[in-house]
């Protein structure tokens, strides 16, 4: 359940807000191993590890968290480049695998590897209470919702323009499974630069957010206030809705407010990750 309390308010909900011109009505080993073929996906230890893949992802881990990197395929063709993490590597008595790129297609089951991977201990995911604790002070503040927005490649180039815009996290629903090495990839760095968390079945999502001073602004394709005509609040939690469905009836009813991309209406909606982009540069305008 996200259902707001029947005794939360919310300060927002009453704010004073022009709406969209549109018409419509509101609704390992110390040195290199280039022996024998690299282990398949499914010798990975998923729950524990995952294959993070992709020149810019890969440079973001070791730059954030290198004692997270447990070993590392690389094709002869980007050594050069790598040279100091390969030494590093060495150093650290991690091990690393001079491959082909045929290997690299099947390790990440992608020809999207730019010619190297890293195996990886995951991030563990916070709380929605402890995200809202380490930013409690911070004013402006901009967090990113997620409501079953699911398409690995959404998903990356989504955290890619929250990193960007320097949103302060993202909350992914109750029961979501962990992110892909797909998305990583597609976030080219940017899920290293803004922290997750994830809900908890049945937790009040709405009254966490409330309490912590943010309002939370649904996103809608038609009848919602003008995004570019209002004063967006300091502290903010964007709904992203799904593909394809869209956005649940019940975050948007709970909202405090409807936010709508002005447009030419010659389509329905923006993409998910396109509609993401624009409302966090218009955000980072405001408040930057």
């Amino acid at each position: 359940m996200h259902r707001k309390n029947p005794g939360t308010s919310s300060p927002w909900q009453n704010a004073r807000i022009k709406p969209s011109a549109q018409r419509d009505p509101p609704v390992q080993a110390s040195r290199p191993q280039q022996d024998g073929p690299a282990r398949p996906p499914s010798a990975q230890r998923r729950g524990e590890e995952v294959r993070i893949y992709g020149r810019n992802a890969c440079l973001a881990v070791f730059a954030r968290r290198a004692q997270d990197v447990r070993k590392i395929y690389i094709t002869e063709a980007r050594i050069a480049e790598f040279k100091p993490v390969l030494a590093w590597c060495v150093k650290q008595r991690i091990g690393y695998r001079v491959v082909e790129n045929a290997d690299l297609d099947r390790l990440t089951e992608s020809q999207h590897h730019e010619g190297v991977c890293f195996e990886v201990r995951r991030t563990p995911l916070l709380s929605v209470g402890e995200l809202l604790q380490a930013i409690a002070r911070e004013q402006p503040a901009l967090l990113i919702w997620l409501d079953g927005v699911g398409n690995p490649h959404n998903v990356g180039a989504l955290l890619r323009s929250a990193a960007n815009f320097g949103a302060r996290g993202a909350i992914l629903p109750a029961g979501a499974p962990a992110l892909p090495g797909a998305a990583l990839r597609v976030a080219e760095g940017g899920a290293e630069a803004v922290p997750l968390a994830q809900a908890r079945a049945g937790e009040d999502v709405f009254a966490a957010l409330h309490a912590a001073g943010f309002a939370v602004a649904a996103t809608v394709p038609r009848a919602g206030w003008d995004l570019y005509e209002n004063e967006l609040p300091d502290r903010l939690a964007l709904i992203l809705g799904a593909e394809g469905e869209g956005m649940s009836a019940h975050l948007i009813a709970d909202a405090d407010l409807r936010l709508t991309i002005p447009g030419t209406g010659a389509v329905e909606s923006l993409n998910v990750s396109a509609s993401a982009a624009v409302l966090f540069a218009e955000y980072w305008r405001q408040h930057h």
